[in-house]
């Protein structure tokens, strides 16, 4: 991982924190005041669809397992649903 996207509630130290231990980039995306409507923030929107995608798999709703690895080979599981299905639907 080399970079990081964030909205602006993670600025200050813990983006300074994640530069200084891990060496990592991240770049914060604010919202601004003088647009009105909706109008999608770039690389944010692509974030928000993946965990839409994600919340459409019960399992996932919320965090049944007791174990990391469980919970990270779920999500595996859940994408290669996705990009099966995205083959298939062609």
């Amino acid at each position: 991982m080399r970079k990081i996207y964030a909205d602006g509630t993670y600025r200050g130290e813990l983006e300074e924190k994640v530069k200084n231990v891990f060496g990592w980039d991240m770049e914060i995306t604010l919202r601004s005041d003088k647009s009105t409507g909706f109008k999608p923030l770039p690389k944010r929107w692509v974030v928000e669809r993946t965990f839409s995608w994600l919340e459409n798999y019960r399992r996932l709703a919320k965090d049944y397992e007791y174990r990391v690895s469980t919970s990270e080979a779920m999500i595996y599981l859940a994408f290669i649903a996705l990009m099966l299905n995205k083959i298939y639907s062609q």
